[in-house]
């Protein structure tokens, strides 16, 4: 069997760490694949929901968006988009929110707007969607981003989510009802936050990264744990079913749209 790539060891590392029967608040992209990759292994019974509204949607393929026809088709049920953040989220209803962002700080705090100034940014992103309000009535959030400099940074251009403030008990302090992030999962290994400040710390590493490689990917002076354990590799199984999936998502939507015809 191949080795397991990055993208791989992120993605089995973050799906390990959700339990059956949570309801989880899921994000496109990398947490959606960990989301699925979970349900499809240790965790039938998660309960998943996109922003769209779709409550319970078990996917054969990744959707490229939250208004993926394929969520809505395999859902439980779908229902307004107001009710998902006001019964579900607002409601305490949600145990986990699966994130992803352009730029993480040392306390967790995420950006998903712009780079560079707002009023003149060098990249505009798709910008906050419902990630604030996830992150602030979630039980616990997990966040998953690749580690460089540029998107593990000491400061963020713009904040849109808020993880830890400034630390040091911010959060605590806040009207924020959720557990804010539990864990960081990056492409080297896994940060958490420390019990006292909140400060990110590297408490995880996955296979031949060492911490100095993970120190020179991330924008401030990171501090490992008292103890860093070892993540344990991809399974065979967890493997074949992770890009089973990614096969059916790229068959799937390299497809051709048929649009209907209609007559004049």
């Amino acid at each position: 069997m191949t080795p397991a790539t990055r993208d791989e060891w992120m993605t089995v590392a973050a799906a390990r760490m959700l339990r059956d029967r949570r309801v989880c608040f899921v994000g496109i992209g990398l947490p959606s694949a960990a989301c699925n990759l979970a349900r499809l292994t240790h965790a039938p019974d998660i309960v998943l929901i996109y922003e769209s509204g779709t409550i319970g949607t078990r996917p054969d393929v990744l959707p490229l968006s939250i208004g993926d026809g394929e969520l809505a088709e395999t859902a439980a049920f779908v229902v307004p988009l107001p009710e998902v953040f006001a019964h579900y989220l607002q409601g305490g209803r949600v145990d986990v929110g699966f994130l992803g962002a352009a730029q993480v700080d040392r306390f967790g705090n995420l950006n998903s707007t712009v780079i560079g100034p707002y009023d003149a940014p060098a990249t505009r992103l798709p910008g906050a969607g419902g990630a604030p309000e996830i992150a602030a009535h979630a039980r616990e959030t997990f966040v998953m981003a690749k580690a460089s400099k540029r998107s593990f940074v000491e400061r963020l251009d713009f904040r849109t989510t808020a993880g830890f403030g400034e630390g040091a008990g911010a959060r605590a302090r806040s009207t924020a009802r959720g557990g804010g992030p539990r864990a960081v999962i990056t492409d080297f290994g896994i940060l958490t936050p420390h019990p006292v400040t909140d400060e990110l710390q590297l408490s995880a590493l996955f296979a031949d990264v060492t911490v100095d490689d993970v120190r020179a990917a991330i924008g401030w002076p990171l501090v490992a744990a008292d103890v860093v354990t070892r993540v344990e590799p991809p399974t065979a199984h967890e493997l074949d079913i992770l890009r089973a999936l990614h096969a059916r998502t790229r068959q799937a939507h390299a497809q051709p749209v048929v649009l209907p015809s209609f007559e004049r």
